[in-house]
């Protein structure tokens, strides 16, 4: 996400929901099963307490949506398949606003109920543990973006023409049922139908349409483990360019018209921003890439939904590398708790530094000193990177800048040679996975064969304004 243009406003915290007495006294007439072992109704995330869920992992999601923008109806069914890490009688999946018509697990109906964001799902047979398990959803209504505890839209945002889909970090259950947090990778298919004259952009590659009955129907495929945050569904008015790149990347770029005049010089450098990213990060970890490029005003950020990042406006270059360079830092290598999220915008920001650096701009040092001549009461200093303090926080100043001016003193610490090892080691040990902040310390600390604990305690763990530079 491009913190610069992240919209900001009231600082709030996410709390712990309780279940209502209704809903319990439903899940205890639910018979012999509710007597059984329940997942967890989040995955233990403090900034997000209710975000994800326990109990089992989603290996993949078949999403079946259909959308009228003029109504702002949806209608959706989603297939989750899933393993159990436990054995269940109850679990939870994260779902907001929308009805739920029906629900099947492994083609049997299942009972449920609803509390807040949570879609408790009781099935009629308890799953074994290790159990590999289809959960159907099927569902309708006018989906409604949440809002962040910064004040800001997330999920299904509504536009003039279609959908501006964004998920980070807590939107994805506006539009499907999902195990929402980063700890819980999975593929996707997409299919996704709209009236005809709109196009409807999802994440992977692009396998094709079709139309009939003045209606269109889109179809993805997202086979690279993804997080339910980076899926998208964007649907609106948008010029479509398709083209392979030489490294065999499918790249589709989806871009409102009143975008287009302004978005193309930035758009034709994609290959060139790709191909420079690869050589400093490694090879690029994904089959297909792009842009989706609509006018949203409302939203007031661009963010690196997986494969092809969503912009509000047309994005000009040093957005464009930043978005990017998540699809190696967020995308691929993913958080397991949001309180690391320096090591996605840290790293994207520090991305940025790097582009001007080596195409003719600023050089990084000069970013980091000017930053660093910033007084003590700026908000630059007002937390340590690696530790926001909760949800409100964690698309603030600190995160980004501060984040990058971390890698930039490894940088130096090490050199060039090693610092850019570092980077693409970091990229290919954690490809599809999930990194932490210790395990990037150690990482470095091994590569270097130097203790760099004063240093990260100083730049990541350490609020306001270091003594020196």
């Amino acid at each position: 996400m491009q913190a610069a243009r992240r919209t900001t406003g009231l600082r709030r915290q996410a709390v712990v929901a309780t279940v209502p007495v209704a809903v319990a006294a439903l899940l205890v007439a639910a018979g012999p099963a509710a007597a059984g072992t329940v997942g967890s109704s989040g995955a233990g995330d403090p900034y997000f307490p209710l975000a994800g869920n326990g109990g089992y992992n989603v290996h993949h999601y078949d999403l079946t949506l259909g959308y009228d923008p003029q109504r702002r109806h949806l209608d959706g069914k989603a297939v989750i398949t899933a393993r159990a890490t436990q054995r269940l009688t109850r679990f939870d999946l994260d779902f907001k606003g929308l009805k739920v018509t029906g629900i099947t697990v492994d083609h049997a109906k299942a009972a449920f109920s609803r509390d807040g964001q949570e879609l408790v799902v009781t099935p009629r047979h308890p799953l074994c543990a290790d159990q590999e398990f289809r959960v159907t959803v099927t569902y309708s209504g006018t989906p409604k973006p949440v809002t962040d505890p910064d004040g800001s839209l997330d999920g299904w945002i509504p536009t003039d023409d279609g959908a501006f889909v964004a998920g980070e970090p807590q939107g994805a259950m506006t539009w499907f049922p999902a195990n929402s947090h980063p700890k819980d990778k999975a593929s996707y298919d997409f299919t996704l139908t709209v009236p005809k004259g709109r196009t409807a952009v999802a994440n992977g590659v692009f396998r094709g349409q079709r139309t009939a009955h003045g209606r269109t129907t889109f179809r993805w495929r997202q086979s690279e483990p993804m997080a339910a945050y980076l899926a998208t569904a964007t649907v609106g008015k948008f010029k479509v360019e398709r083209y392979t790149t030489p490294d065999g990347v499918k790249v589709y770029n989806a871009v409102d018209p009143r975008e287009a005049a302004a978005a193309a010089p930035v758009l034709k450098k994609l290959p060139s921003v790709l191909a420079w990213e690869s050589k400093v990060f490694g090879p690029y970890p994904f089959r297909a890439a792009g842009a989706i490029v609509d006018r949203a005003p409302q939203v007031g950020y661009a963010l690196e939904t997986q494969t092809r990042p969503v912009y509000d406006s047309a994005p000009d270059l040093s957005t464009l590398v930043h978005e990017s360079a998540h699809q190696w830092f967020g995308d691929s290598v993913s958080l397991t708790g949001w309180k690391d999220i320096w090591l996605n915008e840290g790293f994207a920001t520090y991305a940025e530094w790097l582009y001007a650096e080596q195409h003719g701009g600023k050089s990084a040092q000069k970013t980091f000193d000017s930053l660093y001549a910033s007084p003590a009461s700026s908000d630059l200093w007002a937390f340590p990177p690696a530790d926001p303090g909760s949800g409100a926080h964690i698309f603030d100043t600190p995160v980004y800048a501060r984040g990058a001016m971390a890698l930039h003193k490894l940088r130096t610490a090490v050199g060039d040679p090693l610092f850019f090892r570092i980077l693409r080691t970091w990229a290919a040990d954690h490809r599809d996975g999930h990194g932490t902040t210790a395990q990037f310390i150690h990482l470095a600390e091994r590569e270097s064969g130097q203790d760099l604990t004063a240093l990260f305690h100083t730049w990541l763990d350490t609020a306001g304004k270091p003594t020196s530079p």
